[in-house]
C-alpha cells in the first residue's frame, strides 16, 4: 500500500480546491428573460445579471456584481442600481456611477434578442 505524505495531500488539495473556485468563479453568468419581464424605465436582476429597458426595445445587461467589493447589487429602483453594502448607485443606461465610494462602472454584457427573449452574453 502506497502512503500519502503530508506534502503530497496538502498539494493535492490545494490544486483540488483551486481548480473548483475557478470553474465556478471564472465564468460570466448566463441569464435569459422574457422581454417583456423588462420594464421599460427600469431593471430585474436575473441570474446575477441585470437587465434593463432605458427605452421601449432597447435592452442592456450588467453584472449583478459591484465593481468597487464584489457585492451583490440588490437595489433596482427606476434606471438606478443600488450595492447596498457600500452605497454605491450606477446608471443602468451606461453603468457609470451615480454616487458612492466605487469608482469604476458596471461590468457590461452584450445583449441578444431572439424573438420574445432577451440574453445576456458575456462582453
Amino acid at each position: 500500500m502506497t502512503q500519502c505524505s503530508r506534502r503530497i495531500f496538502l498539494l493535492g488539495s490545494a490544486t483540488t480546491f483551486a481548480g473548483a473556485y475557478l470553474a465556478a468563479c471564472g465564468k460570466e453568468p448566463s441569464a435569459e428573460i422574457a422581454a417583456t419581464e423588462v420594464p421599460v424605465g427600469s431593471a430585474v436582476i436575473v441570474d446575477k445579471v441585470i437587465f434593463a429597458q432605458p427605452k421601449k426595445g432597447e435592452f442592456k445587461a450588467y453584472s449583478q456584481t459591484c465593481p468597487h467589493q464584489g457585492s451583490l447589487i440588490t437595489q433596482i429602483e427606476e434606471m438606478t442600481a443600488t450595492c447596498t453594502t457600500h452605497f454605491t448607485s450606477y446608471n443602468l443606461e451606461d453603468g457609470s456611477v451615480i454616487d458612492g465610494p466605487g469608482t469604476k462602472p458596471l461590468t457590461e454584457y452584450d445583449v441578444e434578442t431572439e424573438g420574445d427573449k432577451v440574453k445576456n452574453v458575456s462582453a
